[in-house]
């Protein structure tokens, strides 16, 4: 599917699938944290840790983000 059809299909989906909106919202939120965290000059073990446990979790929500879209466009073939 082109690059087009699926950022249409995104769109759609926010509107029409609670949980693809929930997944968004989760993954912009760990987004700005970690935007946060980065203007941090030293961070604290803790803070290094907070960004690896995100990063790994913003990861986790986009596979699932991305199941969702193939579940999709699948069923729109």
């Amino acid at each position: 599917m082109g690059q087009m059809l699926r950022e249409d299909l995104s769109a759609q989906l926010l509107k029409s699938n609670e949980e693809y909106r929930r997944l968004v919202e989760e993954h912009s939120s760990y987004d700005r944290r970690l935007a946060e965290l980065s203007l941090q000059r030293f961070p604290s073990p803790e803070e290094q840790v907070e960004e690896l446990r995100l990063k790994k979790l913003k990861l986790q929500l986009k596979d699932k983000m991305q199941g969702i879209l193939r579940e999709h466009e699948q069923s729109a073939s």
